[in-house]
């Protein structure tokens, strides 16, 4: 059995109220995420003035760098899509050096145990074992893309330079959940703009 008039009106009037709720909810988010992009930005030039425009450009951007936050997108039972931030947690140096170490540790060693068991050469032929002629691994520095970005800019940084960071930093967070909140919008639109028009089609069965 289908719903009476009275009740598809008030099953609208909810759906209305909260269409409602979430433009406004949505509103706020936007003048806060503009603002924090303005204050970023307003940081930024700044530590410009202080550092030079040549210190705080493109210029010192890393050779090899890796996303610290990754944007994860799912959608819904309702029809919704969600978005959710994880941001990657910088490892230290020495964390590094010992997950780099291991595994090269544990190969060196299975390269002296099969120099031990290569038998003598006589020194006339001018023969050597394969071990002998593998080129040693350079001891270059890598790069690490999982550098802290303030550290492209100098070791000593002006706190404007760190508050443009921490402000970009909430403009990516607030900036997934922007776009959560919009696709909500649009679905409880679409869903509304449906019920109206059902409700519209739907004969009156009270009399």
């Amino acid at each position: 059995m289908g719903l009476s008039e009275k009740e598809e009106c008030v099953l609208l009037d909810q759906k209305l109220l909260v269409f409602m709720d979430q433009l406004e909810l949505l509103e706020e988010k936007r003048e806060r995420l503009n603002s924090l992009i303005e204050q970023g930005w307003f940081s930024m030039s700044k530590a410009r003035y202080s550092m030079g425009n040549k210190q705080v450009s493109a210029l010192q951007y890393g050779s090899e760098m890796e996303p610290l936050v990754r944007v994860h997108t799912r959608t819904l039972e309702s029809g919704e899509a969600e978005f959710q931030t994880k941001r990657r947690t910088l490892k230290s140096p020495q964390e590094r050096q010992v997950e780099d170490i291991g595994p090269k540790d544990k190969e060196g060693v299975r390269r002296r145990v099969k120099t031990q068991e290569v038998p003598e050469i006589d020194q006339s032929d001018n023969k050597h074992p394969l071990t002998e002629t593998e080129p040693a691994p350079s001891s270059k520095p890598e790069a690490n893309p999982q550098q802290d970005p303030l550290k492209w800019f100098g070791i000593l940084v002006p706190q404007t330079l760190k508050q443009a960071q921490a402000s970009f930093k909430q403009v990516v967070e607030l900036s997934a959940e922007v776009a959560t909140l919009q696709s909500a919008v649009l679905t409880t639109r679409q869903q509304l703009q449906m019920k109206q028009k059902s409700s519209s089609q739907t004969p009156d069965l009270t009399d």
